[in-house]
């Protein structure tokens, strides 16, 4: 799962895909999941290549805690993922943040 940002600046999606031709062109597709909307549509010639992986950047107009599906296809499909978006940052990421608040008790157990 690829983790992005509610963002006007731009980003990136690291992948590998099934195959790669220089030269050829792909079509990145974003929609969205709730709603089965296209949120980007982008026709790329050529990823940045970054040892064994690629890299494609750009501004992508997504909304908070929403769900997207990725897919990148030629004549075929490349490589598909799933998109989540969160301004939470990863390492402190919570579902339930500022939502869940804790229950206390004094439950008194007894053994016999």
């Amino acid at each position: 799962m690829i983790i992005l940002q509610e963002s006007a600046s731009s980003q990136t999606i690291n992948f590998i895909p099934r195959e790669y031709t220089e030269g050829t062109t792909y079509t990145v597709k974003i929609v969205s999941e709730s709603s089965n909307a296209e949120v980007y549509n982008e026709d790329v010639t050529s990823f940045t290549e970054n040892l064994y992986y690629y890299q494609h950047s750009d501004t992508f107009s997504l909304k908070e805690d929403t769900f997207y599906l990725l897919t990148i296809t030629s004549s075929e499909v490349v490589f598909k993922d799933k998109i989540f978006c969160t301004n939470q940052t990863v390492t402190d990421y919570s579902v339930n943040e500022a939502e869940y608040t804790p229950h206390t008790t004094e439950n008194e157990f007894i053994f016999l």
